[in-house]
């Protein structure tokens, strides 16, 4: 089932083919027109008892793609795709910001012609660690992504660059993976200079166990450097908020896993998705303490780390729940003897979410969701989140990835 071919729109899940695969399948649907067009719109209504500004306890440094209160237009997602000859095919996916904007999430030529299972890609693409990295937003499960990938991610890794693909011609699925690429997103930093500044490798082993049921694991590895890496409105030991810049290493390793059920592989009527991720990310460096001020450079060591465990059942036709559990540790820090008395080492303090998710699909180009999270990731601040949300899509639209 994993290798097979399937093609699919926005928004129908697609269990059952590789990466590779799935340029193939958008084939014929981008040759009815040239090129491939569609357009994703959605929106969202969130109540929120804390303010989303606040970041995760201990996780102050890292950016905090949190949520907006009240009505709030999501962002619109155009893509374009289609075979540019026969060694290669274009895709781009832009952005479009409610507030005024584009932004170009997607600008990549993949290769169709290599064979013997390899495929390049190069431009600016989601980089392919772990398992929802990947995903655009319209196809998340959930509103928002776990907090593992909006803490050591902001929500999502993006890269200009080039991936290398190999899919090794065996029954069971196996894929290895590297990239390279300027290193523009966080935990990295945006640097004028030649060469690569980030290197990620990556490898799926996968299979089917019978005819209902498919599963995939992974493991990825990414390496970068930030240099003056900027954090606003860190609290320091006497509660001040200060900014510190940080430069140094930084090496992430991450596990994933996926397993899928489909009575008789009927996947329209009922199915039942497992899936989990797990990251564990180490820096190493130097930290300039309260930039404004004191100004205090010296060594700076820490290793966090996170994961979330998340099950999508559809129990009938059209209808799915979801349930989402997530975790953060933001780790001991070694903090050199200058900022001793300035930057907090430890918080001893463990960020926890757990979201209910409830949605219908009226058809595979509409989805309507209702979402309700016991979000427990910062001290003292419970908060119970309540969403809304509609996905609609427009236009032809390629299948999504397993």
């Amino acid at each position: 089932m994993i290798k097979r071919i399937a093609t699919c729109t926005a928004l129908a899940v697609c269990l059952n083919h590789s990466t590779l695969a799935t340029a193939a399948a958008t084939d014929s649907a981008e040759n009815a027109f040239n090129p491939a067009f569609s357009l994703i719109l959605s929106g969202t209504y969130a109540s929120l008892r804390q303010d989303p500004a606040l970041p995760a306890t201990g996780f102050a440094m890292n950016p905090n793609p949190g949520h907006e209160q009240g009505f709030t237009l999501g962002e619109s997602e155009m893509g374009i795709s289609a075979n540019i000859d026969p060694q290669f095919r274009g895709v781009a996916t832009l952005a479009l910001d409610p507030a005024g904007g584009v932004d170009v999430e997607n600008a990549f030529v993949q290769t169709t012609a290599l064979g013997e299972g390899f495929n390049l890609k190069f431009g600016r693409f989601f980089s392919g660690l772990g398992y929802l990295n990947e995903a655009h937003a319209h196809a998340w499960d959930f509103v928002d992504q776990p907090l593992v990938y909006a803490a050591l991610w902001e929500n999502q890794l993006g890269e200009d660059g080039v991936q290398f693909k190999w899919l090794a011609p065996t029954e069971t699925f196996i894929e290895l993976g590297a990239e390279v690429g300027k290193g523009r997103g966080f935990p990295g930093t945006d640097r004028a200079k030649n060469g690569s500044g980030v290197g990620v490798l990556f490898a799926h082993l996968g299979g089917d166990i019978g005819i209902a049921q498919s599963w995939r694991a992974g493991a990825s590895l990414h390496h970068t450097r930030a240099v003056d890496r900027e954090s606003a409105e860190v609290p320091d030991l006497t509660g001040n908020p200060v900014t510190n810049l940080f430069s140094g290493n930084s090496h992430t390793v991450g596990l994933d896993f996926v397993w899928k059920y489909a009575p008789n592989g009927n996947l329209r009527e009922r199915y039942l998705k497992v899936q989990g991720e797990y990251f564990r990310r180490r820096e190493s460096g130097d930290l300039t303490y309260d930039t404004a001020s004191a100004n205090v450079t010296d060594t700076f060591s820490n290793t966090q780390n996170g994961f979330y465990v998340q099950s999508v059942y559809q129990f009938v036709p059209r209808w799915r729940a979801g349930l989402r559990y997530d975790r953060l540790d933001s780790g001991v820090a070694q903090v050199g003897a200058l900022n001793a008395g300035n930057v907090i080492s430890d918080y001893a303090f463990t960020p926890t979410r757990t979201t209910l998710m409830l949605d219908y699909s009226p058809s595979e180009f509409s989805r309507l969701r209702v979402q309700v999270a016991n979000d427990q990731s910062r001290r003292g601040l419970t908060d119970t989140q309540f969403f809304l949300q509609y996905i609609m899509s427009l236009g032809a639209h390629g299948a999504h990835s397993y």
